[in-house]
């Protein structure tokens, strides 16, 4: 029975740890989704230089992805930045994955993926880094209510990570994702003027 029973409370010590470490993953999307929501009209990102300079992302993305980044760094989770493989910031369509409307599995990277930025974690830099995608800032509709042409936008946010196992008895590692979506907080009046952001809705 002592082999049994010892497999028992490793199991339950084991699935204590993956469990943290999921409430872990679930905690940093939903960060990364607040701040992102609230950037609709934070424009284009920029590569700053300097001491505690952000995450340099290209022009080429917005910078409300390089802020959700940078949420996920700061947040204080359990979980180890060197855990997490990617995060990666879209523009969700209808059932909250990136792509086309009717798209319902979630890419390994955002290669061919429109409106979708990723970031990895760079150990030697602690920092996550841009690693691939564009998401034009100007494209994104935030302005209340939206229209049929150009409907609010929702943004996600989907990290994945590899949990290590403590006692190598259920495999040497386990992926664990979550993903949060959430509508973009309209813009104020001062930053919209009806027509959507074809029309130079925002800024």
């Amino acid at each position: 029975m002592i082999p049994v029973l010892c497999v028992l409370v490793f199991g339950m010590i084991e699935f204590a740890f993956v469990m943290r470490d999921y409430a872990s993953v679930s905690s940093l999307v939903r960060s990364g989704a607040r701040i992102a929501s609230t950037g609709a009209d934070h424009g284009r990102a920029v590569c700053e230089s300097g001491a505690g300079a952000p995450v340099c992302s290209p022009g080429s993305t917005p910078a409300l992805a390089q802020e959700a980044a940078d949420a996920v760094q700061r947040s204080g989770s359990a979980m180890t930045p060197d855990q997490i493989e990617y995060v990666m910031i879209y523009k969700a369509n209808i059932k909250g994955f990136p792509g086309v409307e009717g798209n319902t599995t979630m890419p390994t990277n955002c290669a061919g993926t429109a409106s979708c930025v990723m970031y990895t974690w760079r150990p030697a830099l602690d920092q996550f880094k841009y690693n691939s995608g564009a998401w034009d800032s100007q494209s994104i509709s935030a302005c209340f209510p939206g229209n049929s042409t150009t409907p609010m936008d929702r943004v996600g946010v989907y990290l994945k990570s590899n949990h290590k196992m403590l006692t190598g008895l259920f495999g040497a590692s386990l992926a664990l994702t979550d993903r949060a979506v959430m509508d973009f907080e309209p813009l104020a009046t001062a930053n919209c003027n009806g027509k959507g952001p074809a029309a130079g809705g925002h800024q």
